[in-house]
């Protein structure tokens, strides 16, 4: 298993960037894959899953709408479009995945067991 992520970088508080993982060495329609986040100091934290089969997505109550998860199976891609970032949004963003015979992490609460290196996303004031 093999996830990379890209696309983090430095924005203004309001702006928006689009990160990516891409995804290999899995059969990527049998996968939850999604996103956490972990900023200084703070404790991991989830963000936003996919089924990869289905479509079917979950987030972080947190995320209200700014952020939105997405794929693109011919490609083993997973996308995260986030909108209106603050400084607090300020992290290092993983890519991580389970199959598909695991509960979504999102609503089972557990740890997938595969990782991307992460991307960083800074949020200037």
């Amino acid at each position: 298993v093999q996830l990379v992520e890209s696309g983090g970088g430095l924005v203004q508080a309001g702006g928006s960037l689009r990160l990516t993982c891409a995804a290999s060495g899995f059969p990527f329609n049998d996968y939850h894959i999604g996103w956490f986040r972990q900023a200084p100091g703070r404790e991991r934290e989830s963000v936003a899953c996919i089924n990869t089969s289905d479509g079917g997505t979950w987030s972080a109550d947190w995320v209200k709408g700014r952020f939105t998860i997405s794929r693109d199976s011919a490609k083993k891609m997973i996308y995260l479009q986030m909108n209106s970032l603050y400084p607090d949004d300020t992290a290092v963003f993983y890519c991580a995945t389970d199959p598909l015979d695991f509960s979504p992490w999102i609503v089972a609460g557990s740890t997938p067991g595969s990782w991307g290196q992460g991307t960083q996303v800074t949020v200037s004031s």
